[in-house]
């Protein structure tokens, strides 16, 4: 009777130690998850403290590109993207997070608030294609941190133009080609930085995931 009870007892407390383990594991699985997306987030803010006003144009220029491009190479797209929503809804709320003063919903009505679509838009599409294009090696890393950069200017110019008389050669004028050089190096060391972060991962789980999100 009493080997009976010790057995018993072993067994409930073998499904309560169980029980905890899972329960610890999904919960380091969820901070694995959310710490790098929240990361990214805090490197875009870093990005924006780093800006040069331009006299030509309403348009600064940032680092802000590189911690996106960033993002979705290193995160995938979708955690990539997530983590330029958190960035963007640290700005929605208020805080002064962005590389203009201001903060908060009329922030998004200004001239530049295109671009923090773009932001999203720029680090899903860099994610999505990095993973598409692996195949073809650094060439294909490149070309999908291109396709990100394009991404974020797709969606900042037309904004852009609207607050301009909507004339998209005068909005290119003031947010596209004085940045090009400066958005091509910024692609290229997003490239070398992503390809030694994949050479660091290749053939662990972090990858792996990163691969099929």
């Amino acid at each position: 009777m009493t080997e009976t009870r010790s057995m018993a007892r072993g067994e409930v407390l073998s499904e309560g130690g169980l029980k905890d383990c899972l329960q610890a594991g999904a919960l380091r699985r969820a901070t694995g998850r959310v710490l790098p997306v929240l990361g990214f987030a805090v490197l875009t803010w870093a990005g924006a403290r780093i800006s040069v006003p331009l006299p030509w144009t309403p348009v600064p220029a940032t680092l802000q590109t590189l911690a996106v491009l960033l993002a979705g190479a290193c995160l995938g797209a979708r955690a990539g993207a997530a983590s330029q929503i958190a960035y963007v809804s640290l700005g929605l709320s208020g805080l002064p997070v962005f590389a203009l003063p201001g903060g908060g919903p009329p922030y998004f009505l200004s001239p530049t608030g295109g671009y923090l679509a773009g932001f999203v838009a720029g680090a899903y599409v860099s994610g999505r294609l990095q993973t598409a294009t692996r195949r073809w090696g650094l060439g294909g890393l490149a070309a999908s941190l291109l396709a990100g950069a394009i991404a974020i200017h797709a969606c900042g110019l037309p904004w852009l133009a609207f607050h301009l008389g909507g004339d998209l050669s005068t909005a290119a004028r003031a947010g596209l080609w004085p940045f090009l050089p400066f958005d091509l190096a910024k692609v290229v060391i997003a490239t070398g930085i992503a390809a030694l972060y994949r050479r660091a991962a290749q053939g662990g789980a972090a990858w792996k995931n990163v691969s099929r999100s």
